[in-house]
């Protein structure tokens, strides 16, 4: 099937948020030990309203650790969008833990964080090999990626399930101050949620998300869900982490309500 026969997704009603636990784990490894358990987290996050956890096994192992992703997908009651590298050691972990999602993103080991989104062209073949033998095993796909129609029509024609786009650019350039430059970036984004709906993927985003920026993009009618994880586990250091989670959905839910 070609990427245009695909069916358009219906706009969702609901937006839903899925959080990142990862720089729990972060915490926790700058002394060793087993404090703070990015797992209590993900059990907090879920009671405070968050429809789901993300967590990012690394391949040098920076913050959540394997144990962390089986203890999550085995005690925890929401869904787990497991963010890895397209890479053999990877496959193996998410097929044999059976996430209710994978996320495939880039992955550098000197960079403090994702940069950009996955290349899909230039990763073609690796993608070919991996999504198949996800979704084979009732995995859903979806694919970390920048909002530009060639990679999202790429995207669809691979099998994706699902696009998150890079919203880190946009956010960045909000933070600073940077109002032309956050203009064309939320334009690109709300063009890219449009095209990728029109090619039957379902729509999500993530990368520097705060209070502000969730509520401004919420209110673009095509998103599903929002990932989003720095901002709210620092937050939760001043105010705690059910409140950090409630006022970011709060915030998403304001937005929804203006969707068009």
């Amino acid at each position: 099937m070609t990427a245009t026969a695909l069916p358009k997704v219906p706009r969702p009603e609901a937006l839903r948020l899925g959080v990142n636990v990862d720089h729990v784990a972060t915490v926790r490894n700058a002394r060793g030990g087993l404090w703070p358990d990015p797992v209590r987290a993900a059990h907090l996050a879920v009671e405070a309203g968050a429809d789901g956890i993300t967590a990012h096994l690394r391949e040098d192992r920076r913050h959540i650790r394997d144990a962390d992703i089986r203890r999550i997908r085995a005690e925890v009651k929401a869904p787990l969008n497991f963010e890895m590298a397209v890479i053999d050691e990877m496959l193996a972990i998410a097929l044999d833990v059976k996430p209710h999602a994978v996320c495939l993103v880039p992955e550098k080991r000197e960079e403090r964080t994702t940069e950009g989104g996955l290349d899909v062209r230039a990763g073609e073949a690796n993608l070919r090999m991996a999504i198949p033998r996800l979704k084979g095993s009732g995995i859903r796909v979806s694919l970390f990626v920048e909002p530009d129609r060639a990679v999202l029509e790429a995207c669809a024609a691979l099998g994706a399930d699902i696009v998150e786009l890079h919203t880190g650019t946009w956010c960045e350039a909000v933070a600073s101050g940077e109002t032309g430059h956050a203009a064309a970036e939320f334009e690109r984004l709300k063009l890219g949620a449009s095209i990728a709906a029109g090619l039957g993927l379902e729509v999500h985003a993530g990368h520097g998300l705060d209070f502000e920026t969730s509520e401004i993009l919420a209110a673009v009618p095509e998103f599903a869900e929002f990932n989003t994880g720095h901002f709210l586990i620092g937050e939760a250091i001043f105010v705690g982490l059910a409140e950090s989670i409630r006022t970011v959905k709060a915030a998403m839910a304001a937005g929804r309500s203006r969707a068009g």
